[in-house]
């Protein structure tokens, strides 16, 4: 049997045996005295029990309204909290955020990125996973990611957009003791008698087709990390390509970071995220965040310091 009782006459119903009168619980529930206790007669005729005892002096449970008080409450306090989760999610006072990237940007583009969104939403929990590419559009696929990043261009596939938020030129990371350390740039043409220790093989063999052939690496030394590939390339001879942005990781290593010219070849890096009609607000919010953002960064070709700042200085916005 359905009863079409309100929430209204359930409070009315509460408040009238928190305040042990009708006047005061109408009070509480800023309604006139007679509205008040309609809700509650209103409530007693749809369950068809009396639910309070009333007198000249007092007003308490009935046996029934005894029983059903606590049952009321539960009721009301679900409710309270689903509303209060609800506008905790609405006013990103909580919150869940998925980002997944592959191993160069979780190591230069992304800490600082969500260090400085979660300073603005600190009850938001941002998870981050470095995996391959292939594995952060699956998960945006499947549902497991909720935003991830990678170079544009390889995705073909309507059910994820992708925004495009930098282009970053690619350096050459190179032994101190190598002779073409000791220059301002590097050419490919320079390079190509060096081994390559190349951790990234999608993205250097597509952007060595804007390199003439006869300036091709001869040799190439796979690798799958970009640690490995620096740490490899601290004890043998050869160079390591990564993007500008990766400065600090490669002179963390010792080694010397320079651009390379003859031409210049650049990366574009992009996010990735579902339709926005199906994003959470934490989700949407990580996603403008990063978009205003990488309205500040430039395209990699000025120093790498000035352009630490710039970004640090848009972050703290």
């Amino acid at each position: 049997m359905a009863f079409e009782v309100t929430l209204r006459q359930l409070r009315a119903f509460v408040a009238v045996l928190e305040c042990g009168s009708f006047s005061e619980a109408a009070d509480t529930m800023h309604l006139s005295q007679a509205a008040l206790s309609g809700l509650v007669k209103e409530l007693e005729g749809r369950l068809g029990v009396r639910l309070l005892d009333r007198n000249t002096r007092s007003v308490s449970a009935s046996v029934v309204g005894a029983e059903f008080e606590p049952m009321v409450r539960r009721v009301l306090a679900g409710l309270d909290e689903a509303l209060e989760s609800v506008t905790n999610l609405k006013e990103l006072r909580r919150g869940l955020v998925r980002v997944a990237a592959p191993e160069t940007l979780s190591c230069t583009l992304l800490p600082e990125l969500i260090a400085r969104y979660g300073e603005r939403h600190p009850g938001v929990d941002v998870r981050f996973e470095d995996v391959p590419i292939e594995e952060v559009l699956a998960g945006l696929h499947s549902g497991r990611v909720d935003i991830g990043f990678g170079p544009a261009g390889v995705l073909a596939d309507d059910a994820v957009q992708a925004h495009m938020i930098r282009i970053d030129p690619l350096w050459v990371a190179l032994r101190q003791d190598d002779p073409l350390a000791a220059g301002a740039t590097v050419s490919w043409k320079d390079l190509r008698d060096r081994p390559l220790i190349n951790y990234m093989p999608n993205l250097v063999l597509n952007v060595l087709s804007n390199v003439p052939p006869r300036h091709h690496p001869r040799d190439i030394v796979p690798v799958h990390r970009v640690n490995t590939a620096l740490s490899l390339l601290r004890v043998r001879p050869g160079y390591v390509i990564c993007p500008s942005m990766a400065r600090s990781l490669v002179e963390g290593f010792g080694l010397v970071f320079l651009p390379v010219r003859q031409p210049t070849v650049t990366w574009r890096i992009a996010i990735f995220v579902r339709d926005r009609a199906s994003l959470s607000p934490a989700v949407e919010s990580f996603l403008d965040f990063t978009l205003e953002a990488a309205k500040n960064w430039d395209d990699g070709l000025a120093a790498p310091t000035a352009r630490a700042k710039r970004m640090a200085a848009i972050l703290n916005k």
